[in-house]
């Protein structure tokens, strides 16, 4: 049965742990006792959170990296499980979106978001599952998004990353169950975060969560061994709607609404 205590003890890796979510389950898990390995672009921003976690009583390391690098995954275990840290709880939360026409969007910024979204997630899961399969222990959290339960157009690419990483950590999830490894994605609507500046998404800034729900929520699903988990009531109708309404009505009623003005 899973406990709150669980955790306590364990080196837990937190992807774009520097803002937004990431920095929420940082939190979350500080408070469970885990130790923290932040990793995100922004040092400043990384070394704020180590030393709030630190006065809290938190054991922190920072490693900086880009996960737009296809090199970063491999010097971020090189840092971590490869330096003698046993990571036993890997959190997949960076990435990144663009709000706007797909034939007007530069190419870069579309496939930064592939790159970032998906091929990080696999390459960190590759490296740290292995020992996790090996200790027959371990959690690994896929943050993924509601815009994974239909296409959405003018954030075409960024729910298309999202459908990858949720269908791949469910997928993984049963792969790895009987090794005593629980993988679980997490699917937020919008939350309180950084996120719709960046990705110049305020078409889809509707009425949003707080941050630190949403990863309480998360860490639990996790806990439990969840394969998925939508922490809001208007995300969990809306993965229901999908299951009944055609795709291209969602997508049709979507576009008029979320089609940047001219």
């Amino acid at each position: 049965m899973a406990n709150r205590d669980d955790f306590r003890n364990r080196w837990a890796l937190v992807t774009g742990a520097s803002s937004g979510i990431g920095a929420a389950l940082a939190r979350e898990l500080a408070s469970r006792g885990a130790k923290l390995i932040l990793t995100a672009r922004r040092r400043d921003r990384l070394e704020t959170l180590a030393a709030e976690l630190a006065a809290k009583g938190a054991e922190t390391r920072i490693v900086l990296a880009d996960l737009n690098d296809p090199a970063a995954p491999q010097q971020i275990y090189d840092a971590t499980e490869g330096a003698g840290l046993p990571v036993d709880i890997l959190i997949n939360n960076a990435g990144l979106g663009q709000y706007g026409a797909f034939c007007a969007s530069p190419i870069e910024q579309e496939l930064s978001q592939v790159r970032v979204n998906c091929e990080a997630v696999v390459r960190l899961t590759r490296l740290f599952v292995p020992r996790m399969v090996e200790r027959r222990l371990g959690w690994i959290l896929v943050v993924a998004s509601t815009a994974s339960f239909q296409p959405v157009p003018y954030i075409t690419t960024y729910a298309a990353t999202k459908v990858f990483d949720r269908f791949f950590a469910q997928g993984l999830a049963a792969e790895v169950a009987r090794f005593g490894v629980k993988v679980t994605a997490l699917c937020p609507g919008p939350t309180e975060s950084e996120f719709f500046d960046v990705a110049r998404a305020g078409a889809f800034k509707r009425r949003v969560q707080a941050t630190p729900d949403v990863a309480r929520i998360g860490i639990d699903a996790l806990l439990r061994g969840r394969h998925a988990v939508i922490p809001n009531a208007s995300g969990r109708f809306t993965a229901f709607l999908t299951r009944f309404l055609p795709v291209p009505l969602i997508t049709r009623v979507v576009e008029r609404a979320a089609r940047p003005k001219s």
